[in-house]
């Protein structure tokens, strides 16, 4: 059994032919990809990727903790970054730092070819945890 979310309080609503998460069998929650969108406005953030990084990071957790589910049981994440440079990197990477402590989950980091964005990040949750 499987529920979708496309939409989740104060968070970003699908806005294509994608849910933002589906629980699996009650046990995992796979987030899509998020976006430096801003849910209230529907305007993409053009700042820098540390700010778009914050951004992106405050959609994802407001989806996870939308579809029932904390940013401490996150088990794997993919990070895609327009421009992977060491700069880049690092930005994100202190802002990401902000959200995910101590024990801290799988991650890769990819260079990516991404539309009118700087970073992307999706992940994945147990529920059960």
């Amino acid at each position: 059994m499987r529920q979708c979310f496309t939409a989740v309080p104060d968070g970003p609503s699908a806005i294509g032919p994608y849910s933002l998460a589906v629980a699996a069998e009650g046990k995992f929650l796979f987030v899509s990809g998020m976006t430096p969108m801003d849910p209230a406005t529907g305007q993409m953030n053009k700042g820098p990727v540390a700010e778009q990084t914050r951004v992106v990071l405050e959609n994802l957790r407001k989806v996870v903790e939308g579809a029932g589910g904390r940013l401490a049981d996150v088990v794997s994440v993919r990070v895609f970054l327009a421009q992977l440079t060491e700069k880049n990197f690092a930005e994100m990477n202190a802002v990401y730092q902000e959200f995910f402590r101590g024990d801290y989950p799988a991650r890769t980091t990819v260079g990516a070819q991404l539309l009118n964005m700087q970073v992307e990040i999706e992940c994945v949750v147990r529920l059960d945890a």
